[in-house]
């Protein structure tokens, strides 16, 4: 996308960088107060970047926590979710930082 402009390369790096580190943060924290808005608000918001930087993998665990709201809502399936979703945004943290 950035067609070897660095400095376009550097910015787009950093805005999916701050969009998962905030999708991070949000999706834990409504994981630990059990507000699945604050969950479905970051989910919306973060989408689209995800699926314009290809970011398939993050887009399929966050449709899977919301089937799991949807049908079982907060409990022992969706802790295990969530801490799996919160390795896969580290994971992909790590990947966008290892580009900078």
């Amino acid at each position: 996308m950035a067609e070897g402009d660095h400095e376009f390369k550097t910015q787009l790096t950093l805005a999916i960088q701050n969009g998962i580190e905030e999708l991070k943060e949000k999706y834990a924290k409504g994981s630990a107060t059990q507000d699945a808005e604050i969950i479905q608000q970051i989910r919306h918001k973060v989408k689209p970047t995800l699926q314009l930087f290809g970011f398939d993998d993050l887009i399929d665990y966050l449709n899977d926590g919301k089937q799991i709201l949807e049908s079982e809502g907060f409990g022992s399936k969706f802790d295990l979710h969530a801490g799996k979703v919160d390795s896969q945004l580290a994971k992909a943290l790590e990947r966008l930082k290892s580009l900078s």
